[in-house]
């Protein structure tokens, strides 16, 4: 009963800003904007303040006060909300890791920049083909991803797979488990150390709005584990896997996904791939 008592107490507390900023927007930022824009103009900006300034705002201000504490199931988005499971890991180098997704068929993520978003709503609005489009961040511990890769579905950005990777470290010479994981090292700048890099594979799979601030992104497809085979069953007809290990990160579970009637599932498992060395290739 207590519990409950404390769920919703925390379900109001995220409830509450968002009426506060409903009520300041309608009160105080429309008019604002409506006395020096076009009627249109002005409520687009009213709403481009409250969605991408005011209430992400907020939530990292809540998240930074009460952080999320747990093992790292899923990543997170900026503001702190549970976003794409993990579930796929790669052991290998920096530049094995891009070698190998890319004679896989993936294509490597162009950087998040206003230039490359320009771009990248160009084509989903014309239907342009844009196969390095840049990804937006998802955090794991405080840090978004070091490398993203990305294979557009009928060339078009609208629907997408793609997958994200975080370097880490791990315990040499023991059995691949979850408590051998360093989830919180980095060493990505290392070029040639051999790393664990630990990914969140999903498919977009069309576009709908946020639920907890209203910002419009891409929707994902329930099904992530068929997203984590995918990248094994490629990179296995390359013949560039040496040895696959599976984990349990924990129960398979639902997650409801950020956007609005959207959800996730996955069966707790993370595939561990390691990728020949590059010697062993040439031979």
């Amino acid at each position: 009963m207590f519990k409950i008592f404390i769920r919703n107490i925390k379900r109001l507390a995220v409830f509450t800003p968002g009426i506060v900023i409903a009520y300041v927007s309608v009160q105080y930022t429309l008019p604002f904007f409506d006395r020096r824009l076009p009627v249109a103009l002005g409520i687009i900006a009213s709403y481009m303040l409250a969605a991408y300034v005011l209430l992400p705002s907020i939530i990292r201000l809540w998240r930074i006060i009460w952080p999320a504490n747990h093992l790292p199931l899923y990543c997170i988005t900026p503001d702190g909300f549970a976003s794409d499971p993990l579930n796929i890991g790669l052991v290998g180098t920096r530049l094995s890791i891009i070698e190998a997704m890319q004679n896989s068929g993936w294509y490597m993520a162009d950087p998040y920049s206003i230039q490359n978003m320009i771009k990248q709503f160009l084509s989903v609005v014309f239907g342009r083909q844009y196969l390095t489009g840049p990804m937006s961040s998802l955090y794991m511990f405080g840090r978004k991803q070091d490398l993203a890769f990305e294979i557009p579905v009928n060339g078009s950005t609208r629907n997408r797979h793609h997958v994200r990777f975080w370097a880490t470290t791990f315990s040499k010479g023991t059995p691949m488990a979850a408590h051998n994981i360093d989830w919180r090292h980095r060493k990505a700048h290392v070029q040639d150390d051999e790393l664990l890099w630990v990914g969140a594979a999903s498919l977009d799979s069309g576009v709908r709005p946020i639920r907890h601030n209203w910002q419009i992104t891409h929707m994902v497809h329930p099904d992530t584990n068929q997203e984590r085979e995918l990248i094994v069953s490629g990179l296995e007809d390359k013949g560039l896997i040496e040895k696959t290990d599976k984990i349990k990160l924990g129960n398979p579970y639902k997650l409801i996904n950020r956007t609005w009637r959207g959800e996730l599932h996955t069966d707790g498992i993370m595939k561990i791939v390691r990728l020949k060395s590059r010697e062993s290739l040439r031979s």
